[in-house]
């Protein structure tokens, strides 16, 4: 009886409850067995769904926080996440990894490096939820999103950051905006929260920064020494001495009103920073070309005046630009040049060594081997590395569709173009377009 119960529950009834032939009893078997198949597939189903669950949920707050919603989207969205028991006012709060330079990580390669953010991030978004946070959300590899009801949770987030601190040997910023009274006004106080972030240069790392304490003038000045930096560089670059001088006058100017001598040192080390970046793009390394390495710039604390530490990043700017101008003067370094304006001029095609070595009429060994002696990588990975230089330059200028930006740049597979960008950059293609939006 009990196996006839059995059968029942499998839905092999026709079995139990008559005779049947060999053949009747193999279809009712296999009519059980798709049907317990069809089960495994639903319950796989689910399953599925329910892990999609978060990352939905991420999607629909970085949508509101990201763009000003109204209307029937901002509706379902309300109604999907759950934003209706918000309790007002709310503010938008960015927590953004600090130390995420290679110089912090030591010897870490990138994908290592990739994995301990992760990790660090994995065990924040836990301990969030564990303390009763519930609006998270990921909006870069190295920036969360929360959700503050009147302000309340700041102890006790605070307190989260040092036992991570503690962990990790992480520290974080926060930028905090102003607090609103309605769904729509949340991208406000997000961007709000951004700006906070940006005076990061002016507080040190490891600050709470709250955007009403900002002053308006030097929200002005951080987008102002953004730009004169990039003048600065281009200057460098192209080995214009009158130029260098001029920008680093006017970043002094913008400079003189900091009455903190802790606060111009941290602007000091911040351009070094922003020198890295720019030297890296153009694979050179601040250590070789100026014997400095970001851990180790401890000699601005030896500097007892503003003209004292303007008068060494004069220097150390007219050093590197002389180096950079030495390298392209030399025969081989013409010759790369020229390689790398062909390769740019061609970057839709496909481009490979020995293609290149006829168009200059070497043999691919030799130009491979005097092509890394001159750029430090072989020419496969220089090309790739140019690729998504280029693509990043037109995520951020303009508003192609991905696979555009992916055929523009060499790629006729998508999820390859992807894979490569993230490798380069810490986050997807998408990703970076909505940080740089």
């Amino acid at each position: 009886f009990g196996y006839v119960k059995q059968a029942i529950a499998l839905n092999a009834c026709s079995y139990v409850l008559k005779p049947m032939e060999d053949q009747e009893l193999i279809d009712a078997l296999t009519k059980v067995r798709m049907e317990l198949d069809r089960l495994h597939e639903r319950k796989e189903t689910e399953e599925a769904y329910q892990q999609m669950i978060p990352i939905l949920k991420n999607q629909y707050l970085l949508q509101i926080l990201q763009r000003p919603y109204d209307g029937a989207i901002l509706d379902i969205i309300k109604r999907e996440y759950r934003l209706t028991e918000l309790h007002w006012p709310v503010c938008v709060i960015l927590l953004e990894l600090d130390n995420v330079s290679t110089w912090r990580t030591g010897s870490l390669d990138s994908e290592e490096k990739l994995s301990a953010i992760e990790e660090y991030f994995t065990r924040l978004h836990k301990l969030l939820e564990q303390r009763g946070f519930e609006y998270i959300c990921k909006v870069t590899d190295q920036r969360t999103a929360v959700l503050l009801n009147g302000g309340r949770g700041k102890e006790e987030i605070q307190a989260l950051l040092e036992e991570l601190k503690r962990e990790y040997n992480y520290s974080m910023t926060v930028g905090e905006g102003r607090a609103v009274h309605q769904l729509e006004q949340l991208h406000t106080s997000y961007m709000e929260a951004l700006d906070a972030l940006d005076y990061k240069m002016f507080r040190g790392k490891g600050k709470w920064i709250l955007y009403s304490e900002v002053p308006t003038e030097d929200r002005e000045d951080v987008k102002s020494l953004d730009i004169r930096l990039d003048a600065l560089f281009t200057a460098m670059t192209e080995y214009d001495i009158v130029r260098i001088y001029d920008e680093l006058e006017a970043i002094q100017l913008l400079a003189s009103s900091i009455r903190s001598k802790f606060t111009i040192r941290n602007l000091a080390v911040y351009i070094m920073v922003k020198l890295e970046g720019h030297l890296q793009a153009m694979n050179e390394e601040l250590y070789r070309m100026a014997g400095l390495e970001l851990k180790n710039l401890d000699i601005l604390l030896q500097f007892e005046t503003m003209d004292d530490i303007f008068s060494w990043l004069r220097m150390k700017a007219m050093e590197i630009s002389e180096m950079l101008k030495n390298r392209k003067s030399t025969k081989n370094g013409r010759l790369v040049e020229e390689i790398i304006e062909n390769i740019q001029a061609r970057m839709h095609e496909n481009i490979t060594l020995r293609d290149m070595a006829n168009r200059f009429s070497f043999s691919p060994n030799y130009l491979g081997v005097l092509f890394k002696e001159e750029t430090g990588h072989n020419f496969s990975d220089y090309v790739i590395k140019l690729r998504m230089e280029r693509a990043r330059d037109l995520l951020k200028t303009t508003k192609l569709k991905i696979y555009e930006i992916a055929s523009q740049t060499g790629y006729q597979y998508l999820p390859y173009f992807s894979r490569q960008f993230k490798e380069m950059y810490g986050m997807t293609p998408l990703e970076y377009r909505r940080k740089h939006s």
